[in-house]
């Protein structure tokens, strides 16, 4: 019986093989109360660089994405059969020869700020 209230649960998303090195723009779909209580509905874009895949293909695979916003570095987890996930979308791919390539956090620690 627990086997089948998981499939039920499980929603099959076919992303392309998300692997480290590729630029995406993950779409998730966020929802926010005001101070009404009126619940409101929208679509985030978090767009960077995958370092890494983890979990296998199963339902809990994960992977995290970084981007630099105003000189910091940003990292989000983010599950691939999560339902707020709605949309990955390739931007570039890279060849890089690291299962995970956190050289990327280093090169981005040099950046400063221009006022």
């Amino acid at each position: 019986m627990a086997e089948e209230k998981i499939t039920e649960n499980f929603v099959d998303k076919t992303f392309p093989e998300v692997q480290p090195g590729a630029v995406v723009k993950v779409h998730q779909e966020i929802s926010e109360t005001n101070a009404k209580g009126e619940e409101k509905k929208r679509i985030q874009i978090f767009e960077g660089v995958i370092l890494a895949r983890k979990h296998g293909k199963g339902i809990n695979s994960t992977i995290t994405v970084r981007k630099v916003s105003d000189g910091i570095g940003v990292e989000r987890i983010f599950p691939l059969n999560a339902p707020s996930v709605k949309k990955i979308e390739f931007v570039k791919k890279f060849k890089v020869r690291q299962a995970k390539p956190a050289f990327l956090k280093k090169t981005h620690k040099n950046i400063k700020k221009i006022k």
